[in-house]
């Protein structure tokens, strides 16, 4: 199955680098296709707390700061396009709280993103545990595509 095209993007004043954007695109498109869906076009821009606010205010207006905000841009429903705007500073943050690496936390925020974009929601108590579930599982994929050993300490 032909993968679609992934693109990373970095907003001005951006602190973070994506290593091995290649594998991490490979990753990504591995993700959807085991939901059952084509992988079109994905636009991934890493940003600040500020940037994403922005976003969020102008956008859903929303006054808060959050990790990730999903556009879905999909126009059949087999197929995924999309943009992704996750805040580094946010990342960071979570990663420092959940004892855990900034890149393995940005893993879990772009598996997010694209499990919504693969249809599913976090708004309800169940709906929420079974994204915990299949973020979990997207970020052993990851762990095994990038030869990864993960603990929490």
């Amino acid at each position: 199955m032909a993968t679609g095209k992934i693109q990373f993007h970095y907003a001005e004043g951006c602190r973070f680098k994506l290593p091995a954007s290649r594998k991490h695109a490979h990753w990504l498109s591995e993700i959807a296709r085991k939901e059952g869906l084509v992988l079109q076009s994905l636009a991934i821009v890493f940003c600040s707390d500020e940037y994403l606010l922005e976003i969020n205010r102008e956008f859903l207006q929303h006054d808060y700061y959050t990790d990730i905000i999903t556009f879905d841009l999909s126009e059949y429903i087999n197929e995924i396009e999309g943009e992704l705007y996750i805040s580094i500073d946010r990342t960071i943050e979570n990663a420092a709280e959940l004892k855990t690496t900034t890149l393995q936390e940005t893993r879990r925020v772009m598996a997010h993103g694209l499990l919504h974009l693969c249809g599913y929601g976090d708004k309800s108590d169940q709906e929420a545990l079974v994204m915990r579930q299949k973020e979990d599982h997207c970020l052993g994929l990851a762990n095994e595509l990038f030869h990864v050993e993960h603990t929490k300490t």
